[in-house]
């Protein structure tokens, strides 16, 4: 579950870490009056507005402005709030703003210039190990450093028996060529947030950039923060930060009736029950010309009303050319997931306008393909996997 810029940070800040001071507003007065707070919080006389939104490079597309006054803030923050933002992870008609974050200025005068660092947390799959990412190339695109100067990029990986050592925090503050009071808060700064990111059962923290400041400051200008859905059941109050407004539509549908569901960009959409048969599935339609349009898991139950509900999310997908259902009768019998098929149909009517491929293996799979085949309807029956393929090639052409 990705959560927003401010919220990542109050999960920070509550587990020690120092970050950039900021309150979210959601017009352009409330924008001033949380400016004029922040002033006095702070004594802050610049204001960072920040567009609230779950895409990176918010900076590139209008998102982050910085302001010298209030009247400046009214302005930029009346600009910023319920515009269409585009950036590099956005799609091209971009995301609507909801709200901002006013933060307070940290790259203030002072006896040293400040100095942008990149750090992340997250897991290295390849070893079954946290670790820890981090560069001295702060605030750019971190893609770029990896792809056109890797030496300057750096990883610490994290014994799950000990945890993060307090000599690795020092050996990140000793290559990210820090020294002094810097060099200490570096240290504090990195066991708070390797222990922000364990207790908070994140599978990422991104923080572009960590800034030194002047004065020698470690703190967090940015934070995108993704959590693990399946801990959301010990963070109440973390899984009161969703914003389904952030997120695709249908998929949040889909969760609201228990449907395992992932929107992707091809045109056969996907009905299987089990994640490993869906990733084959979706393999099997590769293989057959096709692109899958979705990952959908209806799990162990595939009556009609679960069935109907999964064709009618499928359909939503106006790219969609062809439905692949992908079923293997093992708890559930093929028998009744075909009945609940042919009366998913029946229901929907003109609503089903493409072509339906239905491949049921398992228990009574004799009965059930008699079944489609009786039913009187465009359902393509199949047994086995290559037929199920080249009946999917066949309607696509």
């Amino acid at each position: 579950m990705n959560i927003h810029e401010y919220q990542g940070k109050e999960i920070l800040s509550s587990f020690g870490v120092r970050i950039q001071r900021g309150l979210v507003a959601h017009n352009a007065k409330e924008a001033v009056d949380a400016a004029k707070e922040l002033t006095e919080q702070t004594g802050t006389g610049w204001h960072v507005i920040k567009a609230q939104v779950h895409a990176g490079g918010r900076g590139k597309g209008g998102g982050v402005k910085l302001a010298k006054n209030l009247k400046e803030v009214e302005e930029v923050a009346g600009n910023i709030i319920g515009m269409d933002l585009v950036t590099p992870q956005t799609s091209a008609e971009g995301k609507k703003v909801h709200q901002v974050l006013i933060a307070e200025d940290v790259y203030y005068p002072g006896d040293n210039e400040p100095e942008e660092y990149y750090m992340s947390v997250l897991l290295n799959r390849a070893t079954g190990r946290n670790m820890i990412m981090y560069s001295t190339e702060g605030g750019v695109d971190i893609e770029t450093v990896a792809e056109e100067t890797p030496h300057l990029i750096f990883t610490e990986e994290i014994d799950p028996a000990t945890g993060l050592m307090p000599f690795q925090a020092r050996r990140i503050a000793f290559n990210l060529k820090l020294s002094g009071g810097a060099f200490k808060e570096m240290t504090k700064f990195v066991m708070s947030l390797y222990k922000a990111f364990e207790k908070s059962d994140s599978s990422l923290f991104e923080i572009n950039p960590v800034l030194k400041t002047s004065d020698d400051k470690i703190l967090a200008v940015d934070a995108k923060v993704t959590l693990d859905d399946n801990a959301l059941f010990r963070h109440k109050d973390y899984a009161e930060m969703r914003d389904i407004r952030e997120e695709n539509q249908t998929e949040v549908e889909a969760r609201e009736v228990g449907l395992n569901y992932v929107d992707l960009d091809g045109n056969v959409g996907c009905m299987v029950n089990g994640a490993g048969l869906a990733m084959a599935t979706m393999d099997l339609i590769k293989q057959a010309g096709g692109e899958p349009a979705n990952f959908l898991d209806v799990g162990g139950t595939a009556d009609a009303k679960r069935v109907e509900e999964a064709f009618r999310l499928i359909l939503k997908d106006d790219k969609v050319e062809a439905i692949l259902v992908n079923i293997f009768g093992g708890i559930v019998r093929c028998d009744r997931v075909a009945q609940g098929i042919v009366d998913a149909y029946k229901n929907m009517g003109d609503a089903v306008n493409v072509p339906i491929i239905v491949r049921l293996q398992g228990t009574n799979a004799d009965i059930a393909k008699k079944l489609i085949d009786d039913s009187g309807f465009k359902i393509h029956s199949a047994v086995q996997f290559q037929e199920a393929a080249d009946k999917v090639q066949e309607v696509l052409k």
